[in-house]
């Protein structure tokens, strides 16, 4: 019984996981397509991932008041359901404002459910670097699996819109493991909640390492978008064929799953986080100085997908090292997922602005080193984490 309320959590942040990302990255296979069928122009097109991103950012400080509200459970269960009927609703897209409102809907609900499970991570699980490994692991799973089967789903079913809409299962599944009966609390009780974090957000904003961390995760979330983005074009603006520039994308995306799983168990081992920072970070700008002089793309998309994939892990990681309690936690993850996610959104379409106005890939490439070696001296002013003592609230959380 015990080894199943042990589980049962982690099976819950796994199906959370999974909704996160496929609602983004199901549409971009099938992007031509879609242009064709709804006459969209390039622009507009972009925004079916720019805008479900921007949503991720914006929103994201709204959900520390929705779980004080509901408890975190039901905000992430109600979150659930709005991701999953977003996407479902693109059954019926048959013009673009259908598309442009599931991708905002389906933005704002990721980004309540994001900051809240780093809190329900950090209140449930005595040892919560082993659960974002996995947490982060079943992110970029779930961004795989959008991206792989849009096509083939699409083709079996003879309908991009039944494709990009299927995902919605996903999140079916997930809400019967977070719709739970809302705990009654009073209203004293809810009234100290709503001060105390209230007190805790003011002391975030006015907290350096808070911006620190801030900054690395907008850095870090604007060079795994962007690089997302626009490897494959410079792939091709090298000389190797779509197909080709493809697999390099596919390459970097497995090269990420490892490395999103090991390192903060790894962290969390040998306590030594800047080192593991300024590694992966290291990997990513040997990654792009590869790119930059055309040497081995192959090799280059496997650094950078381990670097990225490294860096994504410990960016979900660190509010929760830092936090000292569920609510901390909660609050300095919506900081810094608001902040990174709102800036993330700008990389993709800056390169694009570059890349339009000098011809080629050079001086992008250029800007995204310099935004890495920006992030590495963040890196070294994070430092390592600091150890905490146990204490009789921890003691009563799941051990994994």
């Amino acid at each position: 019984m015990n080894l199943i309320r042990s589980i049962l959590p982690i099976i819950a942040i796994i199906l959370a996981s999974f909704n996160l990302r496929p609602v983004i990255t199901s549409v971009s296979p099938l992007l031509g397509t879609i242009r064709e069928s709804l006459q969209m122009n390039a622009a507009t097109a972009s925004l079916l991932t720019s805008l479900a991103v921007l949503c991720m950012g914006l929103f994201a400080p709204f959900a520390i008041k929705l779980a004080n509200r509901w408890s975190i459970e039901r905000a992430i269960a109600y979150s659930l359901i709005l991701i999953g009927l977003a996407t479902a609703a693109r059954y019926f897209a048959y013009s673009a404002w259908v598309m442009l409102l599931t991708a905002f809907l389906s933005g704002i609900g990721i980004a309540v459910v994001g900051p809240l499970l780093s809190g329900y991570i950090k209140e449930k699980f005595t040892n919560p670097s082993r659960v974002v490994g996995i947490y982060s692991l079943a992110l970029v799973l779930g961004a795989s699996l959008g991206s792989g089967l849009s096509i083939p789903l699409s083709n079996f079913f003879q309908s991009w819109q039944i494709s990009t809409a299927s995902w919605a299962i996903l999140a079916l599944i997930a809400v019967f493991f977070w719709w739970k009966p809302i705990e009654h609390k009073s209203v004293a009780a809810t009234a100290s909640n709503t001060a105390s974090a209230a007190m805790n957000v003011k002391q975030m904003l006015t907290n350096q390492k808070a911006w620190l961390l801030t900054g690395f995760f907008g850095l870090m979330a604007f060079m795994f978008y962007t690089i997302m983005a626009w490897l494959p074009p410079i792939a091709e603006d090298i000389g190797y064929s779509q197909h080709e520039a493809g697999m390099m994308l596919t390459l970097l995306t497995v090269a990420q799953m490892p490395a999103t799983f090991l390192v903060p168990i790894l962290n969390n081992r040998f306590q030594h986080r800047a080192v593991w920072l300024i590694g992966c970070s290291s990997l990513e700008l040997i990654g792009l100085l590869m790119l930059l002089c055309s040497i081995n793309p192959w090799l280059s998309s496997v650094l950078i997908g381990i670097g990225a994939g490294g860096l994504f892990s410990l960016g979900l990681t660190l509010p929760i090292d830092e936090a000292k309690d569920i609510n901390e936690a909660s609050i300095l993850a919506a900081m810094t997922q608001s902040v990174g996610f709102v800036f993330a959104a700008l990389g993709p379409f800056f390169v694009g602005l570059i890349r339009d106005f000098t011809g080629n890939f050079t001086a992008a490439i250029i800007g995204m080193i310099i935004i890495v070696m920006a992030m590495i001296l963040i890196q070294i002013k994070i430092g390592n984490q600091k150890q905490q003592p146990i204490n009789l609230v921890r003691m009563k959380k799941t051990t994994f």
